[in-house]
């Protein structure tokens, strides 16, 4: 099972350029599940689709932005169960951004031992001073996942990915990597970047890609933003990994195809 996410970045820039990049990218990569943030859905045009191409099923945020940006799930496999969550924890958490959403979908997979896997798009709020609510906005999305996988006693398989906004030794990144609790709530889930490559920065935000100072961040020095969990039980993650790699991390032909690195991984069952 080949799991990507990445922040399409919208139509800004070069769209008509950056647009084949990814086009030809996906269809490269070829991912059963994608988690996609700052897609964008109008009345005429839906970019996941144009993206992905035909094959997928697909779950679009509700509502979004003016500009129809929001965030999407897409799978080769059909969905059930579909769940989504506003994350307007405290008053400084703008209705009106698409930031501050979770998804979650129950995926058909027969082949799994346990039979159920829940995929999660969890997009918490950007901005730098808000690790208060992107706490917050982590304890309620785990909450949504203990609910419907069954809770804490369940196998169920649940992969959750995003655009997470916070680096890894922030407070709401710890709680997912189960190295503290918040809010009273504890979880686990196996961090799948530093499981592939502990020794790695993984930067996915970073000034090494033109996009990231030539926009909104002139001053970033380089963050890993961008994250893909499996949810552990008993002594360890439910799903086993075959590699995780970054992916859109480099320009072809002098396009960069957003302003983030993206993820992928494959990930098997245990036998």
């Amino acid at each position: 099972m080949r799991v990507a996410t990445l922040n399409l970045w919208a139509r800004h820039g070069s769209w008509s350029r950056r647009r084949q990049v990814l086009i030809d990218g996906f269809r490269e990569l070829d991912p059963d599940l994608v988690a996609l943030q700052e897609s964008v859905v109008t009345d005429d045009y839906d970019q996941v689709i144009d993206l992905l191409g035909p094959g997928y099923h697909v779950i679009h945020q509700e509502g979004g932005e003016a500009d129809g940006t929001r965030a999407s799930i897409a799978s080769r496999r059909p969905l059930r169960g579909v769940r989504q969550l506003r994350l307007d924890v405290t008053g400084r958490v703008d209705p009106s951004e698409f930031a501050g959403w979770a998804g979650l979908a129950e995926v058909e997979a027969p082949e799994l031992r346990r039979g159920r896997l829940l995929f999660v798009n969890h997009k918490p709020s950007f901005r730098l001073g808000h690790e208060r609510e992107r706490e917050l906005q982590a304890v309620r999305t785990a909450r949504l996942i203990e609910e419907v996988a069954g809770g804490p006693d369940s196998d169920v398989h649940v992969v959750v990915a995003g655009d997470f906004d916070a680096p890894p030794d922030a407070a709401s990144l710890r709680f997912w990597s189960g190295l503290q609790s918040l809010e009273g709530m504890s979880v686990a889930y196996r961090d799948v970047w530093a499981w592939a490559r502990p020794h790695e920065a993984g930067h996915t935000f970073t000034p090494q890609n033109p996009l990231v100072r030539g926009g909104n961040w002139p001053l970033e020095t380089g963050r890993r933003i961008d994250y893909m969990f499996v949810r552990c039980h008993g002594n360890g993650p439910t799903l086993r990994l075959v590699d995780c790699r970054q992916i859109f991390d480099r320009p072809v032909d002098g396009v960069w195809a957003s302003d983030h690195f993206g993820l992928v991984a494959d990930l098997v069952p245990m036998p």
